[in-house]
This record gives C-alpha cells, structure tokens and sequence, in this order.
C-alpha cells in the first residue's frame, strides 16, 4: 500500500477555541472537536461514492468499504490504496482486479450514485434495487457466552481514544470468544467504523465467525449487511436493532444482539450461539 501524501491529524480530532460557559461565568478554553471531511472512493480511476468520514484509518476504510459494498469480491482483488490529500478532502485511489465488479463502474452507474453521508448508508443509491442487499448466509460460527460480551463492553469503554476527547464518534469492535478486544475502530459515522473494522480484521487474518463486533450505534439494517457481507456471526449493538435489521439478522444467521449494557442485553436472533459459561460446549 502506497503511505499517504500528506500526514491528516494522527489522532482523529482537531483543537479548536470555544467559549465555555459553567453555572453562570464564561471561559476561554481549548476544545477537541471530530475531524469530519470528504473522502472519495475512486476505483481505477471512476469514482463510486464520496463518504463524510473521520480521515483516520484510511486503508482499513478502503479495503473493508470494498468488500462490505461488494466493490470486490476478496482481499486480495484490492491491488493498491493511494490516499491523496487535497484541498476539498481525501481521495483514496484504489486499483483493483479487472476481474473485481468496482472495475466495471460504467457512465450508467456513475449517475446512480450520490455523496454519502457520515450517517446515512442509503443515500448512495437511488434505485429500490439496490436499497437492501440481501448477502448470503454467514457460517456456524463459534458458541460465546453472555460473560464474553460482558466482558468486551467493560473493555471497549476505555478503548475510544476519539470519543473520548470529543464525545462525537461511534467505535466497531472486535473481541475473541473470551470477550478479549482486540481491534477497535471510530469515525463519525457507524457505518465507517464498521467498515474500518472489517478492513482490519482482514489485515490480521481475523476469521469472522472467531470471535464477536460490537458497535457504539443503534444496530440498523445497514449494520446487518455490512456484517453479513464480511461473515461476522455475532453482532452487538449497544442501542436498539430496527425490524428490518432484525429480520435480515433472522435470515442471514446472525446472532444479533441489542441494548448491550453492563449487566444486561436483548438477544434478537439465533440466540443459541450466546450460552450462560456452564452451559457452554466447548470448541
């Protein structure tokens, strides 16, 4: 992968003056606010989408946005990233396989889409067609159990260098079977850092069915596909699924897991994968 042109904040968040006001008197303080900015994905030179995302975690973006949007088909068609600084945004150029479907976006397709937003993962598209993508069904995956969650909630809390300077970034997790986190990544849209995530489990050589994600979001449909497409079989949201997420999860074979909270969580569907420790088989 090509390193980029120019250096964005190493921390995800800029410094800005505010007027702080506090129980009746005003100061003059510092303030850490979410970088926020375009960022287009161009694929062998024709741009698909350009997204508002967190300029950070640039190549997991590149890489988990392409499978999750089935712009390729493995890891191994996305052949090279170069992130390009400009002055209107972030450009990540990408090549990829002639054989990978981002390497026919045509004329016709270029006038389907449109920017997309940091939390919006439909306005890319027009057409009812392509609205919802139905992905094939994830594998058996390993059981878990309800400590494991617990266990990577405690965790993930610490583990948001971002949201914990501006309180304006969602995180994607991913912990193994004993609810160990070990990747965690943040943008300003959910959807982002889930693809960020996918990017990076590819990048360790994670297996998606080894292990639970666990987002800081509402669990939308979006989030449903996105996971289904990378193989994850247990998905845990920290707010509420919507119906259509709930019923794609059901056919998908994810477990899916809402208000995922220290001492308590709704599991939705396929329940079974999520086991009390002293019930639970060993695999």
């Amino acid at each position: 992968m090509t390193t980029p042109e120019q250096e964005t904040s190493p921390n995800g968040y800029a410094v800005r003056p505010v007027e702080r006001w506090r129980h009746g008197a005003a100061s003059r303080e510092d303030d850490c606010v979410a970088e926020e900015m375009p960022v287009a994905m161009v694929y062998n030179g024709d741009t698909f989408a350009v997204m508002m995302a967190t300029p950070h975690d640039l190549e997991d973006f590149a890489l988990g946005f392409s499978l999750s949007e089935g712009l390729i088909e493995r890891p191994d068609q996305l052949l090279d990233v170069v992130v390009h600084t400009l002055l209107e945004g972030t450009q990540l150029a990408m090549r990829v396989d002639e054989a990978a479907p981002g390497a026919r976006i045509g004329q016709e397709e270029r006038a389907r889409l449109l920017p997309g937003r940091s939390g919006c993962g439909i306005c890319g598209t027009r057409d009812l067609e392509h609205a919802i993508r139905q992905g094939a069904p994830v594998g058996p995956g390993h059981t878990l159990t309800h400590e494991a969650l617990e266990q990577a909630l405690r965790q993930l809390h610490g583990l948001q260098p971002m949201n914990a300077a501006t309180g304006a970034v969602h995180a994607a997790a991913w912990a193994d079977r004993q609810g160990h986190v070990l990747l965690v990544r943040e943008d300003v849209g959910r959807h982002n850092a889930l693809d960020k995530l996918i990017g990076a489990m590819h990048h360790a050589g994670i297996q998606p069915g080894d292990g639970l994600a666990l987002v800081t979001s509402r669990a939308s449909y979006e989030m449903v596909t996105k996971a289904t497409s990378a193989g994850i079989a247990v998905l845990a949201a920290i707010s509420a699924p919507t119906a259509l997420a709930v019923e794609l999860a059901r056919s998908a074979g994810i477990t899916l897991v809402g208000f995922a909270r220290p001492g308590s969580h709704n599991v939705y569907t396929h329940p079974g994968r999520l086991q009390p420790a002293t019930e639970q088989n060993p695999s």
